[in-house]
């Protein structure tokens, strides 16, 4: 391939991945701007449990079925067959994928309503009498909601088969805006278990809208699509034996979930709430830059001719430039939440119900989950290269072993470390979210060790890691004593300062090490 060619196709792709990290950012901030108002609304009470524990399991459903496991499985086979130019195969394929998928969804929703009870005991065992009763009822409401948001992955599937990145991921927009209108609309003029129940409607509502807003592109690109039960063919049956492993994986991940909510409602009451908005704070930078660089290297990757060796080059040339792209910017939001995590809480949620100790408490979940960030991210990328690969099975069982070793550890940390510090069980939360962070560097090392023995070596050289911890340290240092000059600021003017001065001094750093050699393309 020439070098002018080769330019051309990592330029495409740099814009495809700014394409989906655009999406996803405007997904994301309507997302803090959903929990805000949320937080407004309902604080760290005993509603804000319920609704989080409620969500989960409907939210099971869409994981297992949705995004990851349709970009695993689907994506690859539907972009080849693009790439060699058989549109009306792919269509055919995309349609009868479609057709499986939305019945079996469906009766998974139907018997996931009918054993609602059930299953709560599952998943919010500490929950009991109007708690439990509600989270029942939240539940229910939910399900179909969930089955919705498959339909949503399902679309975005053949939408990044075709390039077609900003309207998949930012889809999610409509969800948030129900969710928020729905708060603010009846949030002052009802009761916070009641008002749990009518934001659950404006969930669903939400769905529907997320994935009204693809179809019409889908069935502008997908011209040949017809909705069919063909499970004998060829493509549809790769991706359904190649959707096996990636669901079973996904269901491993989802169980490790469960058991953190598990062991988060078996501790104070907050608990389950204060560690759902970390979540939302540390998934925001996995989303933006891993999920980004993820999304738009898989149809790239997948799209791969060639022999094995110059197959191997290109993945092993693309995965590279994308794991110093995500390290440039993980790193730095790492270091963020470790040293400044209560500024992030409070700028996003202090107010209202929600009160400074809460932002601490949030807080200490963020510092948590720092210690693994970086390890979560770029494995999302290993993870892609092998998707492309077609191998679905090597990601498993390093799931699989990373999700074990995490619910013992969970476990170890949330019921008995805070006894051993002499400090309050509720601090136990914290302990989860940096369990699961230290298990996510083993799954790192884990896939690029295979994976270095199939396609070559592969990684981020270790001084221009050390230099972009170096200068988010020194960034963060500073920022420090702006923090401690503001400290009677309000929590946004803050942030803005806080943050503002350690961002400007990590970004001019990097430019005074880096302006004379392209050592990294940021997106």
């Amino acid at each position: 391939m020439s070098i002018a060619k080769k330019s051309s196709q990592y330029s495409h792709t740099r814009w495809h991945a700014v394409s989906v990290a655009s999406g996803i950012f405007l997904s994301r901030i309507f997302g803090v701007i959903r929990d805000s108002v949320f937080a407004f609304y309902f604080g760290n009470s005993s509603a804000a449990d319920v609704y989080r524990a409620a969500f989960r399991i409907p939210n099971f459903l869409q994981n297992l079925f949705g995004e990851g496991v349709l970009s695993a499985s689907f994506i690859p086979v539907y972009a080849k067959l693009m790439a060699e130019g058989n549109e009306k195969e792919a269509d055919h394929v995309a349609g009868a994928i479609g057709t499986l998928l939305g019945l079996f969804v469906s009766i998974i929703v139907i018997l996931g309503i009918l054993t609602t009870p059930y299953l709560v005991y599952a998943i919010a065992p500490g929950f009991t009498g109007e708690k439990r009763a509600l989270t029942i009822v939240l539940v229910k409401i939910l399900f179909p909601g969930a089955g919705l948001l498959v339909f949503s992955a399902w679309c975005l599937g053949i939408l990044n088969s075709h390039r077609k990145f900003f309207i998949s991921y930012a889809a999610p927009v409509v969800w948030n805006i129900s969710i928020i209108a729905t708060l603010i609309l009846f949030g002052r003029s009802n009761g916070e278990y009641q008002l749990a129940k009518i934001v659950a409607f404006g969930s669903v509502a939400g769905s529907a809208l997320q994935v009204a807003i693809q179809l019409p592109m889908v069935f502008k690109l997908a011209q040949a699509l017809h909705f069919s039960f063909d499970r004998k063919n060829h493509h549809v049956k790769t991706i359904l034996k190649n959707f096996i492993p990636v669901f079973v994986s996904r269901g491993v991940i989802q169980i490790s979930a469960f058991v953190d909510n598990i062991l988060a409602t078996l501790l104070p009451s907050g608990a389950l709430s204060a560690f759902t908005y970390a979540q939302t704070l540390f998934t925001l930078p996995i989303s933006l830059f891993g999920m980004s660089v993820s999304a738009a290297a898989l149809p790239t990757m997948s799209s791969a001719l060639g022999n094995e060796i110059d197959i191997a080059e290109k993945l092993r040339v693309r995965l590279n430039n994308g794991l110093r792209q995500i390290a440039f910017f993980i790193i730095p939001s790492a270091v963020a939440f470790i040293a400044l995590g209560d500024v992030v809480a409070a700028a996003i949620y202090q107010r209202g119900k929600f009160t400074h100790q809460d932002s601490i408490y949030v807080w200490s979940i963020l510092a948590g989950a720092a210690v693994g960030l970086l390890a979560s991210t770029l494995s999302r990328l290993y993870s892609s290269t092998y998707y492309a690969l077609r191998d679905t099975r090597t990601p498993f069982y390093y799931a699989t072993i990373r999700v074990f070793l995490t619910i013992i550890l969970a476990y170890g940390a949330s019921q008995y470390l805070p006894a051993l510090l002499h400090i309050n069980s509720r601090w136990g939360v914290a302990g989860i979210s940096a369990a699961s962070g230290f298990c996510g560097w083993i799954e790192f090392i884990l896939l690029r060790t295979q994976l270095n023995k199939r396609i070559g070596k592969t990684g981020i050289n270790l001084s221009f890691t050390l230099s972009l911890w170096s200068a988010a340290i020194v960034g963060a240092a500073l920022a420090w004593i702006v923090k401690l000059q503001v400290t009677h600021w309000n929590p946004l003017s803050q942030a803005i300062v806080i943050l503002g001065v350690y961002g400007t001094i990590y970004f001019a750093i990097c430019y005074v090490l880096w302006h004379k050699k392209l050592t990294i393309k940021i997106l």
